[in-house]
């Protein structure tokens, strides 16, 4: 017999007859067989892929692991990144802003450019989106972060230096040794020692041997040095800036010419007693834009002898290297 045919015996002629089928009976076995192909094929190719994985497969989803296993190491060092910056931040606020006499900067320019829902559309739609947008948005607030920073440090270093040289140029020593004691001070004398009536003593006293050294109280410039027809004798006066001008009267020696810079603790003359004067003594006093002003409220008297005459040398000391 042939494959695939099918004979059957006919009775009545004693005879084996082929078996025709319709060709309709055919086409619904072919259909019938189709699906069942069909049907095996996608249970073969579902089976497949979720429990036969191929190496290449697998490579690729340890890849992914991976990947994901370093954004979420990068993501700590991001977290780490914004602790420390807000540290920074603080600091900022806190300490130097408050210190140097500067303003806090406003939040809204400290967040300004952070925000928005549609900064990350391009990201969407991926199996780890929410992976990649949460790394992409800290690496965009750290930027946004360290440049304002930035820019803060530069304006606080830049008033730390103008501060600095402030500091530099106020008038906050004593222009004498402190082992002498303070004559008289800034008030109204109601009997002048020389001229024998009231009037006001716009500065401090400080009653010194004849040659007692006298040192500049504050970085400056020398504008009048000489002779002052004022009554205060030989006479130096320093431009501190910031609207600060010191005098020294009654010198018995002028070591600094008008114009020459000074700093702060340099020898600019000798005590004495020349002009309006009774007897040795310096004359000091502290003008602030054109204003009388204490000087005992410019400097510290408290300090020993010894650590005035520290102070003198280790001004002395910068001075040369300046």
């Amino acid at each position: 017999m042939l494959r695939n045919r099918k004979y059957v015996f006919d009775l009545s002629d004693l005879q084996y007859k082929l078996v025709k089928l319709h060709w309709k009976v055919k086409l619904l076995r072919f259909f019938l067989w189709f699906s069942v192909s069909i049907i095996i094929a996608v249970l073969y190719g579902t089976v497949f892929e979720n429990i036969i994985v191929s190496p290449k497969e697998k490579m690729l989803s340890q890849q992914v692991e991976n990947m994901k296993l370093q954004y979420s190491l990068i993501g700590r060092e991001l977290d780490n990144s914004i602790i420390s910056l807000n540290s920074f931040r603080l600091s900022d606020d806190r300490r130097y802003r408050p210190i140097l006499e500067m303003d806090s900067i406003p939040e809204s320019y400290r967040m300004a450019g952070y925000g928005g829902i549609d900064r990350f559309r391009d990201m969407t739609g991926y199996m780890n989106s929410d992976l990649f947008i949460s790394t992409r948005s800290k690496i965009e607030k750290i930027k946004n972060m360290a440049n304002v920073q930035n820019e803060s440090f530069k304006t606080v270093a830049e008033r730390s230096a103008e501060w600095k040289r402030e500091m530099d140029h106020l008038p906050i020593i004593s222009p004498v040794d402190v082992k002498f004691r303070l004559g008289d001070g800034f008030r109204l004398r109601i009997i002048h020692p020389v001229l024998g009536t009231s009037r006001k003593h716009n500065g401090q006293d400080f009653p010194v041997p004849y040659g007692t050294e006298v040192y500049a109280t504050g970085d400056g410039k020398v504008i009048e040095s000489g002779w002052n027809s004022g009554g205060f004798g030989n006479c130096i006066v320093i431009d501190h800036g910031y609207g600060l001008q010191t005098t020294y009267g009654h010198l018995s020696n002028i070591k600094v010419a008008m114009g020459m810079n000074v700093k702060r603790g340099d020898l600019i003359g000798l005590s004495g007693s020349t002009g309006l004067s009774s007897g040795p003594h310096l004359h000091y006093q502290i003008d602030k834009f054109g204003q009388h002003m204490n000087p005992v409220n410019f400097f510290n008297n408290d300090i020993s002898v010894e650590e005035y005459n520290e102070m003198i040398q280790t001004l002395e000391s910068e001075s040369k290297f300046r």
